[in-house]
């Protein structure tokens, strides 16, 4: 997945799509522990970059909140 199609993606989709990842790579390491190689080796590779680019953007997401929280001014109750 590229980085442009994962912002594009609403984040109910996206938090699915990371579970999915998540399990698909579980999958293919308990494939690889009992001594079964996998189809495609670059896959695991692959999975674990597309799982970074998702946690990578909801940090970014995250730390944009914040900002935004930071610059507004509350009155201390």
């Amino acid at each position: 997945m590229k980085f442009k199609e994962i912002k594009k993606m609403p984040k109910d989709e996206l938090a699915k799509k990371l579970v999915d990842m998540k399990t698909e790579l579980m999958k293919l390491n308990a494939q690889i522990a009992v001594g079964t190689t996998p189809k495609n080796t670059k896959e695991v590779r692959d999975i674990k970059r597309s799982i970074a680019k998702v946690e990578t953007l909801k940090q970014q997401t995250f730390e944009k909140q914040v900002a935004v929280l930071k610059t507004k001014k509350y009155k201390n109750l």
